[in-house]
């Protein structure tokens, strides 16, 4: 099997399930932007990160390649894509939780700076946003019910444990 099928010169691309839609398609925008932050999460974990937030960051990776599968369909409910919700939300809720008791209360705005690890977080929690924003104008657009209310959820609260 080639890498290339040429089926999308043509500006181009297939939906799991589905038909053909423009690569400018508004799903196709909101699965590209998790797609994205899945690619800067792993550059995130090149750097100096500790073991448990390695851990935590490949447990999102995976799901993030589940909300991309989801997004990528256009009847998920039906073709049973349909796999992360509140609990995967609560997990998310405990571990910004668990990493809040070792900081001292916010008083400022944090600039984005720091060490190259930090850096990248900030980077991936930027780009998480914008998928977010993604998602809710995917929503939006086709009316909600074929985008799951938890995948924005689940994207705000992960940009908050990145932060």
């Amino acid at each position: 099997m080639k890498i290339y099928t040429r089926t999308g010169d043509s500006g181009s691309t297939g939906l799991f399930g589905g038909p053909r839609v423009s690569k400018d398609d508004v799903r196709i925008e909101a699965y590209g932007t998790v797609d994205e932050l899945n690619a800067a999460l792993g550059i995130a974990r090149t750097s100096a990160i500790s073991g448990l937030i390695d851990q935590q960051l490949t447990q999102v990776q995976h799901e993030l390649f589940a909300i991309g599968a989801e997004l990528a369909t256009p009847d998920p409910e039906g073709r049973g894509m349909r796999v992360l919700g509140q609990r995967q939300i609560q997990r998310l809720e405990q571990w910004i939780d668990g990493h809040e008791q070792s900081l001292p209360p916010l008083s400022s705005f944090i600039l984005p700076a720091g060490s190259l690890s930090a850096c990248n977080l900030h980077l991936a929690r930027a780009i998480c946003r914008r998928a977010e924003r993604r998602v809710v104008t995917l929503a939006r657009q086709s009316g909600g019910g074929a985008v799951s209310e938890d995948l924005s959820i689940y994207l705000n609260r992960l940009s908050d444990l990145l932060f």
